[in-house]
Order: C-alpha cells, then structure tokens, then sequence
C-alpha cells in the first residue's frame, strides 16, 4: 500500500488502470498520438492491448516494448548491456549520465526487462507534462513526477515528499527506480552529478547524509550512444543562449527535442549499471565536514559514470579535431573519417538560426563528442 501522501506524484496503480485507460482511449489528441506511433496498427486495436493490460508492467510490454524495438530496429545499429552485479538491480537507484529526454529511461526498462523481468520506476519532470494525457500516460508507464513548476516556497515540501516517495519504492517495495544525475541533459556530454539532487535524495532521513544515501543502493548507470540525433539542436540552444543569455526552451521545442531524439539515427547503443556504490561510501572519512559530504558522493558516482563509458570511432576522431591530439588515431580509419566530416558538416547545416555561426557551431558538437572521451580519460588516469 502507498501512503496517500504521494497520490499526485506516483505512478498509477494496477487497480487505477482500467479508468485511465478509457479517459485515454476517449482523448482525441492521445488517438492521434498513437495514431502516429503505431502507423500499422489500427487504433482499436491499441485500445484493446490497452484494456487486456491488467498492470504497469503488462502495459509496457503489450505497448512500449513492441515501440522501443521497432525504433531500435529502424533508428539504431542495436543495444547492448553489461552490469556488475545483476542481483543488485531488483533493488537499486539508477543514477545515470542524461543524454536523451525520453529514450534515456526507456531503453533501460527495455533492457530490464529482459535481464530481470522487471522495470524501472522513472523520474520525469512536471515541465514535459505539457498535456493532460501525457501526464497521465507517463504514470501508466510507472513514472513518478519530479514538480519544477512549484514556487520557491512549496520547493522545499515538493522535494522531502519526492525524496521519500523514492525511498518508499526502493525500501519498502523493493522497486528499482531510475533518475538522472542533473535536471536536464548535459547538452555537451561533460557529465556531472549536480550535489542538489543528492541532498535531495537524502531529506527523507534527516541524519547523516552518507547513510541516508546507502540505504538507496545507489548503482552509477552509464549511457553511451554512438551518435546523438539532437547533438545540431543543442548546439543551437548554446548559441542562442551565447546570444541572448535571457534565452530559455519553449515547450514546442522540447517537443521537437523529443521527436528528434525519438526519430534520429542513434547508431550503437550501450548500458552498463555498475554495481551499488555502499562499500565506496564506507570508505570515505566520517570526520569531513558535512558540507563536502554530497561533493564526495558525487566524485564517486561521476568517477564510475566516466569509466564506463563506451567510446566509438566519433569520439576519438571528434577528439583529435577538437584538441589537436593525435593519440587515438588509430581507433578509427580513414573511411570513419571521410563518413563522420560527412555527418559534423551534415548537423551544422541542420541548424536554422538567422546569425548562424558555424565555427561555434563546429566546436560545441566536437565537444558533445570529445568530452566523454576526456572524462574516460580521467577516471582511468592512474592504473
């Protein structure tokens, strides 16, 4: 049983489900999003998988799993996963790095799905909420709501509610569940676990934020995409922002954001969860200060992000072109080189900006590339 006290941010329940469904299936702009999804598909039978789902899990696979393969199928070259400790998955947060806003969480209940028969329960923010519908689609596919919109003065409840929300699903209902190590993506790939989004997690405790966080079995989770179907739209965004500091997403252009990634060429995909971080946090000096406390934490989990990741020929060559540094050049060849000037000039020329300055352009996609490959460096310097 869930305390009432999470009923407006929680996922739907299993007995909640046959309701929604039909204010879904009644909702004309849902028809025509799965109208769209599902080109091959009539709606009614849609509606049918949909009522034939009896929980969150049964909705996933009658519905998103046979999505995610198809998109694999037509906008990738396949996904993989590697893990350190599968047990330890049933139970665990997935703090990962951000790349895409929806495939992100997606592709790993995929691949829970097929490791452990179980998904994960995934944090999404109240600002991609821009329709009721998909509101209430998003708690049917087990998401639970991360409020950002609220004032400054309801933060604080928003985010001790959101903090013990998530400790009840992993302690008391042995939930695994997913979030991002940062609110929004880190559009140039350096990725970095904001200490806000620790001491978040750790309110529901109260106490010492080293055990507070244990209790969560944090598992760094890397995700590594050969090719990021949005890198020309952020390079966008950075623009406009070098612009017009002022500058801020409308909703339209998450949406794009969202078809972009959805729809894109991804290439090769990969997951590694790496096992809990507890024996890690056992080992940090207890005398710190606790104002370094969620700094370390946060060292660890970047530390084991950046080990993990799975780097291809786009990053090495995107590396040398950046830095001038010749060492890697033999992770790729010269047909890799002749296709990927193909593919950088290719994303430059998608941006659609009146002032359009290309070098920068240039720069801020190599670093998209580049900058996995720098903290790959890094976490490995030493051994």
């Amino acid at each position: 049983m869930i305390p009432a006290e999470f009923d407006e941010i929680r996922p739907y329940m299993p007995e909640e489900l046959p309701a929604v469904y039909e204010e879904l299936i009644a909702d004309p702009e849902f028809q025509a999003a799965m109208g769209y999804v599902f080109k091959d598909i009539p709606f009614e039978q849609v509606a049918a998988l949909m009522r034939g789902s009896k929980t969150n899990l049964d909705f996933q696979k009658a519905l998103v799993y046979p999505f995610l393969q198809g998109l694999l199928a037509k906008f990738s070259k396949g996904i993989s996963l590697s893990f350190d400790n599968k047990e330890a998955l049933r139970n665990a947060l997935c703090l990962s790095n951000h790349r895409d806003i929806i495939l992100d969480s997606a592709f790993l209940c995929l691949l829970m799905v097929n490791h452990i028969d179980n998904t994960v329960e995934i944090a999404i923010g109240d600002n991609l909420l821009i329709r009721p519908w998909i509101k209430k689609l998003v708690r049917v596919n087990r998401s639970f709501i991360v409020q950002r919109s609220v004032s400054i003065r309801e933060m604080l409840a928003s985010s001790k509610r959101l903090s013990a929300y998530i400790h009840h699903a992993i302690v008391e209902r042995k939930q695994p569940v997913w979030i991002a190590q940062r609110e929004g993506r880190a559009k140039d790939s350096n990725d970095a676990t904001q200490e806000g989004l620790l001491k978040m997690l750790s309110m529901y405790a109260g106490g010492d934020i080293f055990d507070a966080l244990k209790v969560l079995n944090i598992a760094p989770t890397t995700i590594s995409y050969e090719f990021d179907p949005c890198d020309y739209l952020k390079a966008k965004e950075f623009q406009q922002k070098r612009d017009n500091p002022e500058h801020k997403k409308s909703p339209m252009d998450d949406l794009i954001n969202m078809q972009t990634g959805l729809f894109g060429f991804k290439g090769e995909i990969h997951y590694h969860i790496a096992d809990v971080i507890n024996d890690k946090i056992d080992a940090l000096d207890r005398t710190m200060p606790k104002n370094e406390r969620t700094g370390a934490v946060a060292r660890i989990i970047d530390n084991t992000i950046h080990r993990n990741y799975r780097l291809w020929p786009v990053n090495y060559y995107f590396y040398e072109l950046l830095t001038g540094d010749t060492q890697f050049a033999d992770k790729y060849t010269a047909a890799d080189k002749e296709q990927l000037d193909k593919y950088l000039a290719e994303q430059i020329a998608k941006v659609d900006l009146p002032n359009k300055d290309e070098a920068f352009l240039r720069t801020k996609i190599l670093e998209m590339y580049a900058n996995p490959l720098k903290n790959y460096i890094k976490a490995h310097a030493g051994e």
